[in-house]
């Protein structure tokens, strides 16, 4: 459930006080720290809807709401959970930005493969662009997909 996903903005809007969400894992909140903490927020203390995360008992709103040492410890879980869930997508975005990068030094090239184009390219594609000829006849005639 990210911030920007259709489905969760849905499920946001037909919340109502007392409800119930149940999410996987507390990053499914969202990208960071800072918008995982304000789902959170906005769910508990506005909509005041409830949350339980599944890989995580301790973060259950519905456990003891008024008790003030359980959301206490409900709370610094989260501001904890939230902070690794965020550290550890920097770490995996800095070591794909480095196995990119030596990758590169290495000379390895990275994404989809060149195509050559057909010799007789230049002479079939006009054909088709003026429609003297239908692009599935262009394509059996350069031996190419439709994917290429």
């Amino acid at each position: 459930m990210g911030i920007n996903c259709i489905n969760y903005l849905r499920l946001k809007k037909k919340l109502r006080k007392g409800d119930l969400v149940i999410v996987k894992s507390i990053d499914r909140l969202g990208r960071n720290y800072q918008m995982i903490i304000d789902e959170w927020s906005e769910i508990t203390k506005v909509i005041q809807a409830d949350i339980k995360v599944l890989d995580m008992p301790l973060l259950d709103t519905r456990v003891q709401p008024d008790n003030l040492v359980g959301k206490f410890i409900s709370d610094i879980v989260l501001q904890i959970l939230s902070f690794v869930a965020e550290n550890e997508r920097e770490n995996i975005r800095q070591r794909q930005a480095e196995g990119i990068r030596i990758a590169k030094e290495k000379g390895v090239h990275l994404g989809r493969p060149k195509y050559e184009l057909p010799n007789d390219f230049f002479v079939v594609a006009p054909k088709v662009l003026t429609k003297q000829m239908h692009y599935k006849e262009a394509l059996n005639i350069l031996k190419m997909n439709k994917s290429t």
